[in-house]
């Protein structure tokens, strides 16, 4: 199977300077991907439809006025809220913080409990260890082996090989995908763009039999933690080392410039471990030769959150506003286990970007979300207990900023010249957020 690189999309020239908001990349450079498209149709497909644009609450339409002056009682009956997703640009995360600073929430961000789990623990892994990391730029720039740790990046990250391609027709890297027997992503044989035709070498890890039995829960993420154990003994010439991987061990020192790229996400629930071992890994290799690693992920406003909440409190998510100050705790307050325990009465969401519905929960909740979202039956859950507000998407209906998957590089978002007219006066969260801190104010 080949991979087609998507550099012959179409691009139109008004849109060249569109930053795509959907996926880690950010990609402002014209060409459209399958990740992109498919967001956009989903708000082009419920445009016309009244509920994608109309506040409701408990499944009734109201003003926005109304659906404020309810969420205003939501939060003042609050006893602890929970303020969830945080899917928004820069400007919509500081006012999140300060709802957080108003209502003495607990803050955690993701699409859902999964991923907000993943940055935590790759968060926890550069605490504990530090790392080596790179950019988008030295990718493309010098890096000469590229590896591919347990899943496939491209595949949620369309872009990303076009990128890490460009201009280096007659220099390619080396692809490689090192990843578990039995792994769910299709690696492609070859990448094809303009010009070239680079293979991918796949490289498959299986655990020895001798290795004890794993619960099914864990068997992933300790098959991804034996995976890079085994390379770094490989690195270190150990005897015994698996003869696959003392291979791939040769290649890398020999490498002048190798990045191992892996997905957060795809490490497991506790992929904090399989992080740290691979920084090792790079940290031998850095030894005498250079390497980095690339993670990749963060998108839907989730790296962007993490970024503004450090950056305005000094602590990560998974912090919470309490009578003794900023508290932070990144186990017990993650956002599945709060709603799992029910450490929490209410539940603030943010979801500006398409495809991105809340949680399953019977809370008292004000749900931001986009109008694909607000306009899909069920969606939302069981409305009862719910104030719904449409808002707009960074990116699409209003411009912005994003950090990008290196987390060096803040990225302007502008609306895109093809966004469906029909949603053209949704709110953004900032100002839905900001007018709700004025009411809580006015109300004390």
């Amino acid at each position: 199977m080949s991979q087609i690189l998507p550099s012959d999309g179409f691009v139109d020239a008004s849109v060249s300077t569109w930053t795509c908001p959907f996926c880690p990349l950010l990609c402002d450079d014209g060409p459209t991907c399958a990740v992109s498209r498919q967001r956009l149709a989903l708000l082009d497909a419920v445009a016309d439809r009244p509920e994608a644009a109309t506040p409701r609450v408990a499944g009734q339409p109201v003003t926005l006025a109304e659906a404020l002056a309810a969420a205003t009682t939501l939060l003042r009956d609050a006893g602890q809220p929970l303020i969830a997703g945080w899917g928004t640009d820069v400007a919509g995360a500081r006012a999140l913080y300060r709802l957080a600073c108003a209502s003495g929430a607990i803050s955690d961000a993701g699409p859902d409990a999964a991923a907000s789990d993943a940055q935590s623990e790759a968060l926890r892994a550069l605490q504990d260890r530090g790392g080596y990391t790179t950019t988008l730029a030295e990718l493309r720039e010098r890096a000469e082996l590229i590896v591919f740790i347990g899943s496939w990046a491209p595949d949620r990250a369309p872009r990303l090989l076009e990128r890490a391609l460009q201009g280096r027709a007659d220099r390619p890297p080396r692809l490689v995908h090192l990843g578990l027997a039995g792994g769910d992503d299709a690696v492609p044989a070859e990448v094809a763009g303009d010009g070239f035709c680079v293979p991918v070498e796949r490289r498959v890890f299986a655990v020895p039999d001798a290795q004890p039995a794993h619960p099914a829960n864990l068997a992933d993420l300790a098959d991804l933690a034996d995976l890079a154990l085994s390379l770094k003994l490989a690195i270190d010439r150990r005897p015994g080392a698996d003869p696959m991987l003392a291979t791939l061990a040769g290649e890398l020192l020999a490498s002048p410039y190798a990045v191992l790229v892996w997905e957060p996400g795809r490490l497991g629930p506790h992929a904090a471990l399989v992080i740290e071992r691979l920084q090792q890994v790079i940290a031998r290799l850095n030894a005498t030769t250079r390497a980095a690693a690339l993670p990749i992920g963060g998108a839907q406003g989730m790296l962007t959150a993490q970024q503004v909440h450090a950056w305005l409190s000094g602590l990560p998510l998974r912090s919470r506003v309490g009578p003794r100050g900023l508290e932070h705790d990144p186990l017990r307050y993650g956002l599945g286990r709060l709603l799992d325990d029910g450490s929490v009465d209410a539940l603030v969401w943010t979801g500006a970007f398409p495809a991105m519905p809340a949680p399953d929960t019977v809370l008292p909740r004000l749900l931001l979300v986009s109008a694909d979202v607000a306009a899909t039956p069920g969606a939302c859950g069981d409305e009862a207990a719910a104030i719904v507000i449409p808002v707009a998407s960074p990116g699409v209906q209003h411009g912005g900023h994003l950090f990008r998957t290196d987390t060096v590089v803040l990225m302007p978002l502008h609306p895109s010249p093809t966004a469906p007219i029909g949603l053209a006066g949704l709110p953004s969260v900032a100002r839905v957020v900001g007018d709700l801190l004025a009411l809580l104010e006015h109300a004390r």
